[in-house]
């Protein structure tokens, strides 16, 4: 590694909360000070940033910050960074505390923010953050694993309910144009039904397809009907939570709907969450005071990758569509 003593960098979190951030926020702070580096941590993401929020961590502030869920920086959603203005601002702040680099954690946009700092000449390494697991080039992104978590333990004592009356029941989890979550816990549940972002729920031939496949249930008297549905499913100024409970209703069962909301964004980070978070705050970290910049840290199996964001904002988000048929194969019984 280069010489790095004396060197300023900072960490902020943005965006959307995951658990998991504090342990990468731990992982910049600790690397940055073993190395010989001044590492502060910017409160309330870009906010923060361009209002010059910031103080000098020590070991001692993150010593215990693995194991708490949300971000102890904050997060916030500025559209002023994103302005001229604003983003000048920014820079100033920067300049101002002499900072040699910086490491963002946060979702595609809080990446993109990133992407613009390293172009204007800021040293900036990313780490993905998304419930969703929505960002290219890595296999999860940081809270993935405790989202996935927190959903199937709701689904699993929803069924016990929905067993006992024969019912059916709703469940919507978030991804507004990413299906990751609601397709990945619908399988671990067994669920008979996913619908994931995109799906028109108001089109008439799309509807009678659904009230047909949940009576093929019905009538062979299973005890419950479970339909994971991705927030970004909807038709026009329609629920799409309402539109499925009705079909489901008009083919026998009595529906009842529970969206999980934020409850998905908290609670304490999985062991996997923790180790993700950690390996990638050591790799951005390690990174960023060697030099590089304009970059993502992500996983692929065991290997760590380092992929210029460019090319992660120009990736395609494909998921296993094969998955589906998984579904209905697996909770035919």
């Amino acid at each position: 590694m280069t010489d790095t003593a004396g060197k300023k960098i900072a960490v902020l979190t943005s965006g959307g909360d995951a658990p998991g951030m504090n342990a990468a926020v731990r992982a910049v702070v600790l690397v940055g000070i073993s190395c010989g580096a001044d590492v502060y941590g910017i409160y309330n993401g870009y906010k923060g940033l361009m209002e010059g929020d910031l103080r000098q961590f020590s070991a001692k502030d993150v010593s215990d910050l693995s194991r708490k869920g949300g971000t102890v920086l904050g997060s916030a959603r500025s559209k002023e960074f994103m302005t001229e203005e604003g983003f000048a601002q920014a820079l100033r702040v920067i300049k101002g505390y002499d900072l040699d680099g910086l490491v963002v954690v946060g979702g595609d946009g809080s990446l993109h923010g990133a992407q613009r700092l390293s172009e204007s000449g800021v040293k900036c390494m990313g780490i993905p953050a998304s419930i969703d697991n929505d960002i290219a080039y890595t296999d999860y992104s940081i809270g993935v694993d405790t989202a996935q978590d927190t959903i199937i333990e709701a689904i699993d004592k929803i069924k016990d309910t929905a067993s006992s009356h024969r019912r059916g029941f709703v469940i919507e989890v978030m991804g507004r144009a990413h299906g990751f979550l609601a397709l990945a816990t619908g399988v671990a549940c067994g669920a008979e039904m996913v619908i994931l972002p995109g799906d028109d729920l108001t089109n008439p031939e799309r509807q009678a397809q659904i009230v047909d496949e949940v009576s093929r249930y019905y009538v062979r008297k299973k005890p419950n009907f479970i339909c994971v549905l991705a927030e970004g499913a909807s038709g026009p100024g329609c629920s799409a939570v309402d539109i499925l409970a009705e079909l489901i209703s008009r083919a026998g069962y009595d529906c009842r709907k529970t969206i999980l909301g934020h409850v998905q964004r908290g609670g304490t980070p999985t062991c996997n969450d923790r180790n993700l978070a950690t390996i990638m705050g050591f790799a951005a970290t390690k990174a960023l005071l060697e030099g590089d910049t304009g970059k993502m840290v992500g996983v692929s199996g065991r290997e760590v990758l380092l992929t210029p964001f460019e090319d992660v904002f120009a990736a395609e988000m494909d998921l296993p569509q094969e998955f589906l048929d998984k579904v209905r194969l697996l909770s035919v019984y």
